[in-house]
């Protein structure tokens, strides 16, 4: 469960199996000689119209779900379009492949369809950039429940420059450590899952300094492990840490679903008080269980994706309260689709447009103490503009902005990961580390 699918020996023994398996499902004959009596003409004729059926079957198929049903939020890359089409081909070859055959070849055959199915997968999670290893892909989380001993809980000071007296003890772990938590939902009995929280080695020492906290979000559907499981964000915190005596934000991901495929878009509304949720009931646990600064130049929130969206909301919506935004990939409004005001907003189209990041934006500038990062892959045509529409505004709106593009990716992990080794440098300082 924990072989690494995203790397080379494993993705290229697997296209190499499935060549084998196309080759040992197409011989149907033993060769006599060179290739001599491998193939009648008839069978050649089935092999090419079951790939080519199976093929465009598979690029229907994606085209469908991408395009006409848009089942994803986003177009498919050409990528992934291609290994859904050769997994489909392999399919129909494999079934054709069956009929009048002996019964060693029909188990041959079956045998040939989860190496097909399993290569085209890991190249198309290699284009997403999702899942390390089997356990992440089926979502089990691995971190255990997060011990708090030795974080006070204290409202740190409101100084700007934190920790700046801290000199590290020989006892300090040399990596941070994640963990689970449970939030309650006291004041809007939201239906959380549990979040995920990172402690950066200054953390984890018997007395800790007071340091700045980010409050992330992952994208939807997803869960709070996404943050570190795709994102991998504590690689960063811990090269960060690594280069300034331990030293990193603390981050906190709490659940802003409820379940995957849910999305309440981060306002109060029907589909639960969301924003209710993570506006208070998450920064009061912050504050009574972490050892973090009380001021808004220590608050961070940030997010991809859908909570990108939100992050720009919140960040917007209070600068009191967060001094710094970290909005990768997001949208230029909250949506579920047609339904988003109905659902989402009681039918009023005022309440709606008055939560867009836009309006926030103009509503409460100056913003210019925030610091707002925007982080973008350059291949992502549905997200990317309404992206940078935000970013200019928040830059009008006197944000002080860094615009981050990630080359050659689109609305995947691989943006987030560009983004976020990128962003926790000038993140970190603006949070006064």
């Amino acid at each position: 469960m924990t072989l690494r699918i995203d790397k080379p020996p494993f993705l290229i023994g697997m296209t190499v199996a499935a060549a084998v398996c196309f080759l040992l499902v197409v011989l149907r004959r033993k060769p006599a000689g060179w290739l001599r009596g491998t193939w009648t003409a008839r069978w050649a004729l089935t092999v090419v119209a079951a790939v080519c059926c199976g093929a465009a079957i598979g690029w229907l198929l994606a085209w469908l779900v991408s395009d006409v049903f848009d089942t994803f939020g986003l177009p498919l890359t050409i990528m992934t379009r291609v290994w859904v089409a050769l997994a489909a081909a392999g399919l129909c070859l494999a079934v054709v492949s069956i009929w009048r055959a002996r019964w060693w070849r029909v188990v041959l055959a079956v045998l040939c369809v989860p190496v097909f199915l399993i290569t085209s997968a890991a190249w198309i999670n290699i284009d997403f950039g999702a899942y390390r290893n089997l356990d992440d892909a089926i979502g089990v989380d691995p971190y255990p429940a997060l011990s708090l001993a030795g974080q006070t809980g204290d409202a740190g000071p409101a100084d700007p420059h934190l920790a700046s007296d801290w000199h590290a003890p020989g006892d300090m772990p040399s990596a941070g450590r994640i963990g689970t938590v449970r939030i309650p939902a006291t004041v809007s009995g939201f239906a959380a899952r549990p979040a995920e929280v990172y402690l950066p080695p200054a953390a984890l020492v018997e007395h800790p300094p007071v340091l700045p906290v980010i409050e992330m979000f992952s994208g939807q559907p997803g869960s709070p492990i996404d943050i570190f499981e795709s994102a991998r964000f504590e690689t960063y915190l811990n090269a960060y840490a690594a280069a300034h005596h331990g030293l990193a934000p603390i981050v906190v991901v709490p659940d802003q679903l409820s379940r995957p495929e849910h999305n309440p878009m981060c306002v109060d509304s029907p589909l639960g008080k969301s924003a209710t949720y993570l506006t208070v009931d998450v920064p009061d646990w912050i504050t009574s269980h972490l050892h973090v600064g009380s001021s808004r130049t220590s608050w961070a929130i940030g997010g991809y994706s859908q909570g990108g969206t939100c992050s720009i909301q919140f960040g917007a919506g209070d600068p009191s309260r967060f001094g710094a935004i970290l909005d990768i990939s997001g949208e230029v409004a909250p949506t579920i689709g047609s339904q988003t005001v109905q659902k989402g907003f009681g039918g009023s189209a005022a309440a709606y447009k008055a939560a867009s990041p836009l309006t926030l934006l103009r509503t409460n500038a100056p913003f210019s103490h925030t610091f707002g990062i925007f982080g973008v892959g350059d291949a992502d045509s549905r997200y990317g503009p309404g992206l940078r529409t935000v970013a200019a505004a928040a830059s009008r709106a006197g944000m002080l902005t860094q615009l981050i593009q990630s080359p050659h990716s689109g609305h995947d992990w691989n943006t987030v990961r560009y983004v976020l080794a990128r962003a926790v440098p000038p993140l970190s300082a603006h949070l006064g580390l």
